[in-house]
């Protein structure tokens, strides 16, 4: 089986944030990820890493104004100088973490710029986070988003982000492939994720519709989880979904589905 890592900006949220490791930690997970750390010092996060014997497997650069509405700056033509300042936090902050792969949210596509110039803006910062990261020993990855949940999101498709990949050309950049939002977008998961395997350095997952656990919707997991078993991959699983009721009580799928 996979390795899972419970995403702690969706699971756990009963508890304040912090508190949220040990709880990760007690229900059996041995990674956690989450959207950002920059509201906390990384001294206290490492901390509860290390409380509580726990891998530190992702977080995303900073993605601008999210309490607003922003979902990433990658692709905004004018945030570029924010867009570089933020890489440079996000490596300080992986350096104290151990963390060592970070995911660039594109952001809603900008209106004003034409498309070219946007498509551009994008590649030119993933070359730049790409470049920094490496010299880091981090690796990058960028994530494709359903266009459902996050009207008017740049990158939505597979196809569109090996485009990017290739033209941004840098050996450290990998897709972040969320299983949901492939579901809705495009389906052929099991395909996908078989094909681009030397591509995909991070998979994430919920359930379709509603963006719950495992088991509460259309998508076979039990037959994916043997999937990545059989095409090898490495990486981690993170558990990126709305519990449908209580964290604690949609946990049951761990052991339905021969997760744990």
């Amino acid at each position: 089986m996979p390795r899972f890592a419970a995403n702690l900006s969706m699971l756990f949220t009963e508890q304040d944030f912090l508190a949220r490791f040990k709880a990760a930690a007690q229900a059996g997970f041995s990674g956690v990820e989450y959207l950002f750390p920059y509201d906390f010092s990384s001294a206290e996060i490492k901390q509860q890493l290390d409380d509580n014997g726990l891998t530190q497997v992702l977080f995303n650069l900073p993605a601008g104004d999210w309490a607003k509405g922003e979902r990433g700056i990658a692709c905004h033509p004018d945030r570029i100088e924010d867009f570089r300042a933020g890489v440079d936090l996000a490596i300080a902050y992986a350096k104290v973490l151990g963390n060592t792969q970070i995911n660039c949210l594109a952001g809603i596509r900008p209106q004003g710029p034409d498309c070219a110039t946007v498509r551009q803006t994008f590649v030119d910062n993933l070359k730049y986070a790409a470049h920094k990261l490496e010299a880091a020993g981090i690796r990058l990855v960028m994530e494709m988003i359903n266009t459902r949940d996050i009207p008017g999101f740049y990158l939505n498709t597979t196809k569109q982000a090996l485009e990017i990949q290739d033209q941004v050309g840098s050996d450290n950049l990998f897709l972040q492939y969320d299983i949901y939002h492939m579901q809705i977008m495009e389906g052929d998961l099991a395909r996908t994720l078989e094909t681009q395997l030397k591509r995909i350095n991070h998979v994430q997952l919920a359930d379709n519709p509603g963006r719950n656990e495992p088991g509460t919707g259309e998508i076979n997991y039990r037959f994916l989880f043997e999937h990545l078993d059989r095409i090898g991959y490495q990486g981690w699983v993170g558990c990126e979904y709305k519990p449908l009721t209580t964290t604690e009580a949609g946990l049951g799928w761990l052991k339905t589905h021969n997760a744990i």
